[in-house]
């Protein structure tokens, strides 16, 4: 029995909810006509049990639809983000969150 369910590699931007996190999968290829590199990026939802925290690098594979928009899993966790590139994240999630309340 093969498993042909699409694996994605991105990092976690967001994991404030419960046993769900915010994965941004960054993609790069060449445009048909002008050749030239176009990159983008796409945000998915995925289901974490592993414990997840922003700046991780993980692997997501496709499974059933869990929620509304949650049709992806955490499988793997492929680089844990370091002590500091945790609290730094959070200190910017602090200041724009700042910069819109004053808005």
């Amino acid at each position: 029995m093969t498993n042909n369910r699409r694996r994605l590699t991105g990092v976690v931007t967001s994991s404030k909810m419960m046993k769900t996190v915010t994965v941004r999968v960054d993609r790069s290829y060449r445009h048909a006509l002008y050749g030239k590199v176009v990159r983008s990026r796409k945000y998915y939802l995925a289901h974490d049990e592993i414990g997840c925290h922003p700046g991780d690098r993980v692997r997501i594979i496709e499974s059933r639809p869990i929620s509304k928009r949650k049709r992806w899993a955490v499988e793997t966790v492929l680089n844990r983000a370091s002590q500091t590139e945790i609290a730094a994240s959070s200190v910017e999630e602090t200041a724009v969150a700042v910069s819109e309340a004053e808005a």
